[in-house]
């Protein structure tokens, strides 16, 4: 798999994933508007999102989370580059390992800035 694959497969995943949610969104603001709960209907705007996330304050320190992205991310290459001298079957272009070993890793940054912060919202 090469990298033009790959991000062929998330242009379409996102594709998919952003018309499902604009569609739903569609049908359900009609059916609350054909229920007559008019002032109700705003409620799936973007502004409306906008305003729920900012009272969970979930990204209060924004520095924090993409530093620890960022510091995972570098030890997902560590660790690539660790695993590419023991194997050198490694670095190989056709494998998706090292892609696996890299979202990995900046996953796991973003959930320890996850719950770093629900630790925070909760005092």
């Amino acid at each position: 798999m090469n990298l033009g694959e790959l991000l062929m497969a998330a242009v379409v995943f996102f594709s998919i994933i952003t018309f499902v949610k604009t569609l739903s969104a569609h049908f359900l603001k009609r059916k609350i508007i054909k229920t007559g709960h008019f002032e109700r209907a705003g409620i799936l705007d973007q502004d409306a999102e906008v305003e729920i996330k900012k009272q969970v304050k979930y990204d209060q320190y924004p520095a924090l989370k993409w530093g620890l992205v960022a510091f995972f991310g570098g030890i997902g290459f560590i660790v690539m580059e660790v695993l590419a001298s023991y194997n050198p079957m490694f670095k190989q272009y056709d494998s998706a390992m090292p892609y696996g070993i890299f979202f990995v890793s900046i996953s796991i940054g973003f959930l320890l800035y996850y719950l770093i912060m629900s630790k925070k919202v909760k005092e």
